[in-house]
């Protein structure tokens, strides 16, 4: 068991502050969230654990401002593992590393079979972790010792596990992949909203009439106000399932609707009236949605480009086909030596003119990394050159692919 200390008054605080900048070396840091339980994404223990200091354990419920914490300690290297979950929680606390080290990244980097905290951990380290606590109510107070002996053990050992790794990448060249990888999480900007969430419900292309679909979104809307109100994960008051059930049903009353059996959830019959008025703000709203809104900055799907748009089938399949031999040459999974949106999008909407100079623009237009674009651009623009030159020898070869 990991020794630590839980810290949920602003008066133990600034001690244990004190403590991790007397400290040494990097601090290993972890967040844990209520997902599944919770509408917000909030942090409802965050770990440090920093050498000759010991492990804090802090209740951000109890803890009124983190800004000494971040005033004495940001400019240390905060080490994560899957640092683009943490960050979006620390920040809304006013916690931002400058500095940070990813050991999942890393691990991804030097092509690890497994890349979860438990697989790497034990891979390296030779340390099992359990983790029978990972998806549990972090809003629960108080917390239970077993859950914080398991939020101690994961960040401890996140200093000693980022030297391992560290050394690892050095003696394979990806050092510097790894430093633009970090600072490409820690500059990230938030993605936008999309402004029709509710197209987004699992199972909502199943739905084919527009007033259908009108219900479906006030349903929706309906729920994502309940849940916002009172801080509930959505699907734990209605699944979509449920949502996307009485939508095409289209009850014509209320009893019809508490009638449906495919109607469920734990608010389903607790807000009945809720769901009813929404229902009836779809069927009588007369600004019904379109079926499938047009947005020139969307592709379409790329499972339907080999029948629909075959040249850029043709580009993907081939360019996906190169960079994959030059994947397993070093020994980077696929979708990291090339995010697999940006080489869709290359493929989708190539450079007029096809040069080394103009892909590897494009590519840092749409967000690749410099080492990406260094490994990629010339291997990318020599199979579109290719295909320009010889576009009848690659039919058959693009017909035998998936």
């Amino acid at each position: 068991m990991t020794d630590w200390q839980l810290i949920s008054s602003q008066d133990d605080f600034h001690d244990a502050v004190q403590s991790l900048a007397n400290g040494t070396g990097v601090i290993g840091v972890d967040a844990e969230r209520a997902s599944g339980y919770k509408y917000a994404q909030s942090a409802y223990l965050i770990q440090f654990y920093r050498e000759a200091a010991g492990t804090y354990l802090f209740d951000p419920i109890g803890i009124e401002s983190f800004a000494e914490l971040q005033d004495s300690l940001s400019d240390v290297e905060w080490v994560f593992h899957a640092a683009s979950q943490d960050l979006p929680c620390l920040r809304e606390v006013g916690l931002n590393p400058e500095t940070i080290f990813d050991t999942e990244l890393a691990a991804r980097l030097l092509g690890l079979p497994r890349v979860g905290l438990g697989a790497v951990v034990e891979e390296l380290l030779g340390v099992h972790l359990a983790k029978e606590h990972s998806a549990v109510d972090w809003s629960t107070r108080p917390l239970p010792d077993p859950w914080l002996n398991y939020a101690a053990s994961d960040v401890t050992l996140l200093p000693d596990l980022r030297e391992i790794l560290a050394q690892q990448l050095a003696e394979s060249g990806k050092t510097e992949y790894a430093h633009e990888e970090f600072l490409d999480v820690l500059e990230r900007k938030p993605k936008l909203a999309p402004e029709e969430p509710w197209r987004r419900m699992s199972g909502i292309h199943h739905i084919s009439g527009l007033r259908n679909l009108a219900v479906a979104r006030e349903l929706w809307l309906a729920r994502d106000e309940l849940a916002r109100s009172t801080d509930v994960s959505p699907g734990r008051l209605i699944p979509d399932a449920a949502l996307v059930a009485a939508s095409q049903e289209m009850p014509r009353s209320k009893g019809q609707l508490a009638a449906l059996k495919t109607f469920h959830g734990r608010a389903s019959r607790r807000e009945l009236d809720r769901w009813w008025e929404a229902i009836i703000r779809g069927r009588e709203t007369e600004d019904l949605p379109i079926l499938k809104p047009h947005n020139s900055n969307t592709m379409p799907p790329h499972r339907t480009w080999k029948n629909r748009f075959p040249e850029a089938y043709e580009r993907l399949t081939l360019a996906r086909n190169a960079l994959t031999v030059r994947a397993e040459d070093i020994a980077i999974p696929l979708e990291n030596l090339m995010t697999p949106e940006i080489l869709r999008r290359i493929c989708w909407h190539p450079p007029t003119e096809i040069t080394a100079e103009n892909i590897s623009l494009t590519l840092h237009e749409l967000g690749a990394r410099p080492w990406q674009i260094k490994e990629t651009g010339q291997i990318i623009t020599d199979v579109f050159i290719d295909i320009i030159q010889n576009p009848s020898s690659h039919n058959e070869e693009t017909s035998l692919e998936e």
